[in-house]
């Protein structure tokens, strides 16, 4: 491995983890962390990161094209679109907190792909995983990929032994790290939600103007 490709690798790791984030991740799935044991917790979030995994990897193989020839469509659509849904989730998550994302999981037994799309599956990191693919060999892309998505899974099940353990103690210090950490999240969202709309405006706007 050259220099020039062990820096694009860690870049390409550090930026799939920042957009992850499990320290933030982990306020979505707060009400799955206090109703299920370990085992099931951890299988839900090992299938969830397993398609998450795979649909990173094609992604990252296919590149834009994926967008432009085969669903024949801009990839500023898709910023557009996913940056709505977005802000529509940080508006609903800044009122009404976890309930927001519990009703958006629907039905339990489609919980592992409701965690994978839209939580782990969106825009920015579809875009991060595009980015990998193109500036990566293909092998470390998929390693990379790979590596950031176990080291982010890995975290939330210790968060959640760390939570197990803390919680019959500390239970009113939990509900006040959620509540501010809930709103935290949500400005977060928000903001990164506008910043997708205006990036696929603006391609968008290239595109017309070219």
């Amino acid at each position: 491995m050259t220099a020039v490709v062990l820096q694009n690798f860690m870049s390409s790791v550090l930026l799939l983890l920042m957009l992850l984030n499990p320290f933030l991740l982990i306020i979505y799935l707060v009400d799955l962390i206090q109703e299920l044991d370990n085992r099931a917790f951890s299988q839900v979030m090992i299938r969830a990161g397993l398609i998450s995994t795979a649909v990173f990897i094609c992604v990252a193989l296919v590149g834009d094209a994926l967008f432009t020839h085969v669903l024949q469509v801009r990839f500023a659509s898709f910023q557009i679109f996913g940056g709505i849904i977005f802000l529509l989730i940080g508006i609903q998550f800044m009122f009404t907190g976890p309930e927001a994302i519990r009703k958006m999981r629907g039905k339990p037994e489609h919980i592992a792909g409701a965690i994978a799309m839209p939580v782990m599956i969106g825009p920015s990191t579809v875009s991060a995983s595009i980015l990998a693919g193109s500036r990566l060999p293909t092998l470390w892309a998929v390693i990379a990929i790979i590596l950031a998505m176990v080291i982010t899974v890995t975290t939330l099940l210790l968060l959640k032994r760390l939570h197990d353990v803390v919680r019959p103690h500390n239970a009113k210090l939990i509900e006040r790290y959620i509540e501010i950490m809930g709103r935290v999240t949500a400005l977060v969202i928000g903001t990164i939600s506008v910043e997708m709309i205006m990036q696929g405006l603006k391609a968008w706007l290239l595109h017309l103007n070219s």
